[in-house]
């Protein structure tokens, strides 16, 4: 972003203003998640027009979705019924350390595409970005940065100048179904970051139609350069774009808690809306029921808790059925999220990017009230890096694998600590060539605490296969490290 140096220019003409420099917040203590989560719908598309026909393929045509692209899980007191969901309660969790991509402990996040069903010991909050088509109100056009007085411009509207041209609006239609999120541009010639549900339709179809609307109205279509289900990324990319705004990238392994953020997205098909909040909490974890999510079969399998809520798309066509749940590490945030904002940025008091937002918690009500109530989750922009240059160069990403058989400590008779309980090591794998063996309790990642399976697997997840990692671990009441090689997980 070039700072204008010109004569100040007419009131009636809107500038961009430079991001104020402020130093980092200090780091206060951790933040508490709610006992309530919930996960709302899905908006319809920002330049749908109305009564069009749905796109079936390559080059369709748009019109309003039949079903929300990202997920809608309630959360209640009890049950686990259209518009309920159980409670979660979690406790606070430690600031997220530079030695470990951010996870969010102690959460089972079960819900569609974006979001998903969130717990600790057992329960847990529902999460999503999507909107059902039945409920999703007229999307506006593009609108720009308005900057009226520049006399008197504080640092949220800097921020928005610099980031609102680097995240786009995504409108994708498959079969009978279609939905919208939002994107964060990677490069100027078109290479955009999104989540896999939104281009896929939670994996209802793999050649979506694809159309990408920037902040400034320039309409493109796009095509997938490769998704990856199991953190929910996708990259695609803008047929003959030039001259676009690259996201700038932060190190989300430097973030504390309380550091100020911004979410730039399409809630609700309103595109370049920009929000503000703190972070909530590092070094959490939550699992997500996902249609669009590979069978991994035996691969480092939770054992002992119940499954994972699956999608509630509201009034509209559900796109698949999950069968299986996803595990990833995420950034929790204030910042006002809604269905639609999937696959937009969260960014620092810098405008760079520290998280790919993913989901939200809800406090519960009918698919058609769900919004945000303060609990949103993003992916940390470290993950987000790696993943993305996988995709671009390879059209897949890797993922590690410990090769073991694990469940939640807080499930297994006489344990007096927390942690992933081993249950079982994979003959050959990582964790019996680094001496682990059955019985013991994993209590930390690179630094990182572990609070259960989900903690630890997404952990092992975010890493490429063939990464160095150390773990602790208790073993007859006995603490002690060992370093692993982490193996690839085949998908």
């Amino acid at each position: 972003m070039s700072e204008n140096t010109s004569d100040r220019q007419p009131d009636d003409v809107p500038v961009t203003p430079p991001v104020p420099e402020t130093p980092a917040a200090a780091a206060a203590a951790q933040h508490t998640p709610p006992a309530g989560w919930h996960v709302p719908p899905r908006p319809a598309p920002p330049t749908a027009a109305s009564g069009a026909p749905y796109p079936t393929g390559a080059g369709a045509s748009f019109g309003p979705p039949t079903h929300a692209t990202q997920p809608t899980l309630p959360l209640g007191a009890e049950g686990q019924g259209y518009g309920d969901a159980p409670v979660a309660a979690a406790g606070a969790t430690p600031t997220k350390r530079k030695s470990g991509a951010a996870r969010v402990a102690g959460l089972l996040v079960a819900a569609a595409v974006v979001g998903g069903a969130a717990g600790l010991g057992g329960a847990y909050a529902g999460v999503s970005l999507f909107q059902p088509a039945s409920t999703a109100s007229t999307a506006t056009g593009p609108t720009s940065v308005t900057v009226n007085d520049t006399d008197d411009v504080n640092q949220t509207t800097a921020i928005a100048a610099k980031v609102v041209p680097s995240v786009v609006t995504i409108e994708a239609a498959g079969g009978a179904g279609s939905g919208t999120g939002s994107g964060v541009i990677l490069s100027s010639d078109g290479y955009v970051v999104t989540n896999t549900h939104v281009v896929t339709l939670d994996g209802a179809t793999g050649d979506a139609a694809i159309r990408v609307t920037t902040s400034d109205g320039r309409v493109f279509d796009a095509e997938i350069v490769g998704t990856d289900p199991l953190y929910d990324l996708a990259v695609i990319k803008l047929q003959d774009a030039e001259g676009l705004a690259p996201i700038e990238f932060a190190d989300s392994s430097d973030l504390n808690v309380g550091d100020e953020t911004t979410a730039v997205g399409a809630p609700l098909g309103l595109s370049n809306t920009v929000t503000t909040g703190i972070v909530s909490a590092l070094n959490r974890s939550i699992e997500i029921a996902s249609a669009a999510a590979p069978d991994e079969g035996d691969a480092d399998e939770d054992r002992g808790e119940a499954p994972p809520f699956s999608f509630d798309f509201g009034q509209g066509q559900q796109s698949g059925q999950p069968a299986e749940s996803i595990k990833i590490a995420v950034i929790q945030t204030d910042a006002a999220i809604n269905p639609g904002n999937s696959g937009g940025a969260l960014v620092d008091s810098q405008g760079r990017l520290i998280g790919v937002n993913v989901a939200i918690a809800s406090a519960g009500g009918t698919s058609s009230t769900q919004g945000n109530i303060g609990v949103g989750f993003a992916i940390p922009s470290d993950i987000v890096q790696r993943v993305t240059d996988e995709l671009i160069e390879n059209g897949v990403a890797t993922h590690g694998l410990l090769g073991a058989n694990v469940q939640s400590a807080a499930y297994v008779d006489d344990a007096d600590i927390t942690g992933a309980y081993i249950a079982e090591v994979t003959a050959g794998g990582a964790a019996e060539a680094a001496g682990l063996r059955a019985g013991d309790i994993v209590t930390e990642f690179n630094g990182v605490p572990i609070t259960d399976s989900v903690d630890l697997t997404a952990q092992v997840r975010a890493l490429a296969a063939g990464s160095e990692v150390s773990l602790t671990y208790v073993r007859d009441g006995q603490n002690a490290t060992a370093d692993v090689t982490l193996g690839e997980l085949q998908q």
